[in-house]
This record gives C-alpha cells, structure tokens and sequence, in this order.
C-alpha cells in the first residue's frame, strides 16, 4: 500500500523545516556514542563508585565490562494506581538481564503526579511542568555514564513524555519503555458521568459521588477511560518503543511478567554490546513523530499530546506545529470508540483487537510509515501483533483479522468518523485546538455572549448561584503556562455539561488545558499566545459575542475592529497562584516557557553552534535561554 500524500506531504514538511536542528541532534548523538560499553569512559574511582554496593556477580560483569549494563528508571510510587504495579519490575528486570547476560541497576526514580487527584486543586499548578522535571529527573540518572541502555516504567499524563524527552537527551542509548497495565474494568464510564453531572447539580450528596468514584476507580494499574495516560500507551506502541501490545495488559498476571522481561531481554540485545544497536534517537525520527499523530488522531486520544508530542519532537530536533495536527486530522479516520469517545473502556479495546489491529490497519490504509526504526528492528509492521503465554514464556500472532466489537474498534474501511476529530480553530483570540470526537454534531458550532472568568472557581462559583442558565461562551483566562503552569480544567465539564443538556449553547474557551477524559461540551483551549503573554483573550469583556465553529476553524470574538484593536489587556491578579503547595518553586518554569503550540517547553531546539565536549568531540551547546533565537524565527514564520 503506497502512503497516503498527507502523509507524505506533512512529513516532507516537518523534514524540512527540522532539517538543521535534526542534524545537529544526530551530530550530538554520535559524539556521545561510545564503541563499546559505556562505563569504558570512566575512571577507576568513578567505576568503583558505580558498583560498589552491587552483587558480587553483578560486579564482576560490571567490572569485566563485556556484557551490556541496562538502567532503569521508574516512576514507582505507591500511592498512584498507575504506578504500584512498578514496585516488583526491577527483580523482574534485573533476573531478566542477567539469564540475558547482562546486568540492571535502578539508576533513578521520577516524580508522579496524577492529575486525577489534584484536578481543581492547587497542586494542579505544577502538574505540566512536571514533565520537565521529570525530564530532567531521568537526565541525572543517566549521568553517571554507566550505562548501554535503559528501560523506563511510566505510564500516565505527564510521566511518559518526560521520561522520553529525558530519554531523548541521551539519545545514544537505546531505550525500551515499559508500561504497567490498566486495571479492571469497574463502574461503567456512562454511569459514573452521570453521577458527576447530578452531583454538579446538587442532587447526590458526596458520599453517593465518593462510592461511585471508588468503584470507578478501585484496583492497581492505570484509570481505564481513554485519557492522557493511555494515549501515552498507544504512542508508545506505535513509536516501537514497547514490545508489541503490551499496552494494555493488566497488573500482577502472568503475562504481565513475561512481557516485562521480553522488555529488558530486548533492551540487551539493542545495546552496543547486544549486537543490534538502535540508539532511541534514531528510533525517535520525523516519520515516527507523524505516526504518533496519525495515532492520537485515529484513536481520538487526548488533547494535551498536541503538546506532549511537540515536545518529544524538539527534544530530537524535531519541528512540527498543529497546523501538522490539523492536516493529518483532515485524512486520518477516527477508528475507536473509547470514553470518553464512547462506552467501552481500554480493556474492551484490547479485546477487540488493540493496538496491533489499529497498527496494521493504518498500515494498509497508507496512513502510517512502515520504513521506521523500532525496537524490533523490522520496521512498523513487526508491530501489528498480540502476545500470548506458551509455556511460561511470551509469544506474538498476528493482530486479529477482524473487530471483535465493532462498537469500539473498526477498519479503516469503515470508521466511525472520516476524519481525526482533532481541529485547529484561528482568529482574532489566536490559535488553538478543539477535540471533537466526543462532541455531538449539533454542538459543534457556538455563537453567544462571552462571560468572562479569570479562574476555574469563580465559574463555579457562578453555575452554583444559579447564573449561567443561558446560552454563553465560557472565556476562562489566565489559565496558560505563564500563568499557573496550565491547570487541567476537567472540573468544570459536569457543570458545562449540565447546562448543554438543559438545552443551552455553551462552550468553553480557554488558555488552559483540558483533561484527555473531556469531550462533551465544545471547548476551544490552549489558546495561544496566552492572556499572560498580550494575547487577545484579554481583551475579551462580558457580553462580547463570540463564534466558536469547529466546522470552519474559526475562534472569533465578533467585535468591530477598531474597537477590538483599541483595546487594553486586561490585568492579571495571579498573587494566589505565585506560592503555597510548592508553587513557589516553580516560578523559573512560569518566567521561561514557551507557547502550547511549542509544547510548554523549558528547553531549545538543539542549536546550532557546537561548542561542548563530550568523549573528545564537539557537541552543540546547550543555550542557557529557554527559547533560542531559532525558536522565535520559527514563531514569527509561521
């Protein structure tokens, strides 16, 4: 099947428009690589350091330095579902390496955070950056140099994107990522958004909304809707940074295990000293960016990757833009059905046919690049497979001819929708994005007076005083990253929902972000430039009548011109959201990130003058700025 020419037109345009910051990346990547094992390069002292409280026989290999050392880098709590299950995996992986050969050592731990337990809290404020920190996290861990190669366990929102733009820092190794599972199904998705939106309403009290979340949410392993963690999976997969369909398997069975250590026995063997080198920033190229997108928009995964995924792209030097999104989104069919797109949850999409039936039926639909670098080192369709037990040991077959429900999962052929369901919105208040896979057809187009809020509790605290029964456009501003670090907005869906079901035009519109588990109501969000930053959604005032058409791609307050340009930005009263709850410690990433189209990020574009030493070569310097010259030239030329 020949690719489709979206695809091949965006992809040449991503190439283009990255070709000298990917080029230095690769440049920085070979110097760093080291013809044999890694911790050749150290000293005798700092060896010792590194295998000082190792076994015995771990040492001894270590010392040898014949056999291949694999990092591992978790982000293990015990406290987050998601997470518990990574408490056992490094005596998995570390049996593993060692029947291989090898040997594992826990290099380091990152930060978790889960968004689901400081939605609408003031913890929510650092939940973005904590990408950055978690990339930040696994580049110390790394730095001891002793390593070649890692595995990485994380699995939810912010967790995956920063173990992998940290990862992509160290480019020259290669890196296996390793999820833990969702749990079981519980409480049916329809039903527990129902309980939410009466409890909105003030008819269940909090005990009744306690035991529905409890029974939503009520065993190890990752919340089962289709949100921010779970489109990290499925990017994942189809990336070929997982062993095929591994995504989606549950905690503390079986094949759980024999997947875990298929993992770290494919993390030997793609080392310097495993004889198939493949380095994740080759892996990590513009065509498997572009498949990542293809991905999220067929799967109708979460909004807050038209972020994450810009980020990864420019931590390999990658340049890629949601006017990228918004093409690809025009050819891409959407081809699940998971909440909140639709009833079924992921365990009901691995059912069906998971993520190697998706893989393989965008393959032969031409909407992916098969000639990709994976960790399987065949190309993308080695992927389009499901993993079995046979005698205690994992095996794969082939991806399922066909759907085993073809309410949540179908062919290319014959989706639900013909396109990603993922739109760019332009205008006079910026650009910005609207998810509407889960957004009924009738509610896509929103013209009505804005009501303006500069927080998520004064809107709130308006739908609980009985003031917003009436057709509106929500503005939540001062929301951006500059802000309050962009707090998910989540807890404002069952109220916005309440609304649009009593019959009202609502939609939201916001510089902030949206949770991967919203969809219902129209919400245009990450609108760039932020309010913070002069951006217009600060010139917005109560009664402005605003479009929000996600049919024509138009965000637009319907002012007359003269007037609209005349105006002042409205100031920002941001002094609750500077301190309390750590915030205080944060403010570095608050004066130095950049726009959400360029991925909230606190990093550059590799640049491109080389002027660091790295094992006696020339690497490109790292610029003390958080944005370089290159990343403003490519803002202004959009």
């Amino acid at each position: 099947m020949s690719v489709h020419p979206v695809l091949t037109s965006v992809t040449g345009r991503i190439a283009k428009k990255s070709e000298p910051y990917r080029s230095a990346y690769l440049t920085r990547l070979e110097a760093a690589r080291r013809h044999g094992p890694q911790r050749g390069a150290l000293s005798c002292t700092n060896l010792a350091h590194g295998f000082a409280a190792f076994p015995a026989n771990d040492k001894l290999v270590l010392r040898q330095q014949k056999q291949p050392s694999v990092a591992i880098v978790s982000s293990y709590n015990d406290m987050l579902s998601a997470h518990q299950p990574f408490e056992h995996f490094p005596k998995i992986i570390k049996d593993a390496a060692r029947a291989a050969g090898g040997v594992a050592q826990f290099a380091g731990g990152v930060p978790a955070m889960c968004d689901g337990v400081t939605q609408g809290q003031p913890g929510m404020e650092l939940s973005l950056f904590s990408r950055d920190t978690i990339a930040m996290a696994t580049a110390v861990a790394l730095s001891h140099n002793m390593f070649d190669a890692a595995v990485y366990l994380g699995i939810c929102d912010k967790i995956v994107p920063g173990l992998l733009i940290g990862a992509l820092h160290f480019g020259h190794l290669p890196a296996v990522f390793i999820p833990g599972g969702p749990m079981t199904t519980g409480l049916p998705n329809s039903e527990k958004s129902r309980i939410r939106q009466l409890y909105a309403q003030g008819k269940l009290d909090r005990a009744a909304l306690l035991e529905a979340e409890a029974q939503s949410y009520h065993g190890p392993g990752t919340c089962t809707f289709y949100g921010t963690a779970n489109s990290n999976q499925m990017l994942m997969e189809v990336m070929g940074l997982h062993v095929p369909s591994s995504a989606f398997v549950t905690p503390n069975t079986p094949l759980r295990t024999a997947l875990t250590a298929a993992a770290t026995r494919t993390a030997i063997d793609i080392s310097e000293l495993g004889g198939r080198y493949t380095p994740v920033g080759q892996v990590v190229d513009e065509k498997s960016i572009v498949n990542a997108i293809v991905m999220l928009l067929a799967t109708g995964g979460s909004t807050n990757h038209t972020m994450h995924l810009i980020a990864i792209a420019k931590a390999a030097g990658i340049v890629t833009d949601w006017d990228d999104f918004n093409e690809l989104s025009s050819a891409v069919p959407l081809i699940t059905r998971i909440y909140p797109n639709g009833e079924a949850d992921v365990n009901h999409f691995q059912a069906a046919g998971g993520p190697g039936f998706v893989i393989r039926e965008l393959l032969d639909a031409g909407l992916l690049h098969d000639d990709v670098m994976t960790i399987l080192g065949k190309g993308l369709r080695a992927h389009c497979a499901e993993p079995f037990l046979q005698d205690d040991e994992v095996i794969w077959k082939p991806a399922a001819e066909i759907s085993g429900d073809e309410n949540v999962l179908r062919s290319a052929a014959a989706p639900f929708a013909a396109d990603g369901g993922l739109r760019l919105l332009s205008g006079n208040l910026g650009r910005a994005v609207i998810k509407v896979s889960a957004v009924k057809q009738q509610y896509r187009v929103v013209e009505a007076p804005a009501i303006v809020f500069d927080s998520q509790e004064a809107l709130m605290d308006a739908f609980h005083a009985g003031e917003l029964n009436r057709d509106f456009v929500a503005v939540v501003r001062f929301q951006g990253p500059r802000a309050n670090g962009m707090p998910e907005l989540h807890s404002l869906t069952p109220a916005l929902g309440s609304l649009q079901d009593a019959g009202h035009r609502v939609a939201l519109v916001t510089d902030g972000r949206m949770s991967g588990a919203s969809g219902k109501v129209p919400a245009a969000i990450h609108v760039s430039p932020e309010a913070l930053a002069g951006g217009a959604l600060g010139r917005v005032r109560n009664g402005d009548m605003m479009r929000v058409d996600a049919e024509a791609g138009v965000l637009q307050a319907l002012v007359p011109e003269p007037e609209w340009s005349a105006r002042d930005t409205a100031p920002a009263d941001l002094s609750a959201n500077q301190v309390a709850m750590g915030r205080e410690l944060f403010a570095m990433f608050r004066h130095t990130v950049s726009t959400a189209e360029e991925g909230a990020t606190t990093f550059a574009l590799p640049p491109l003058v080389a002027n660091v030493k790295q094992g006696g070569a020339m690497l490109p310097h790292a610029d003390a700025a958080p944005f370089s010259d290159e990343d403003t030239m490519i803002r202004e030329n959009r």
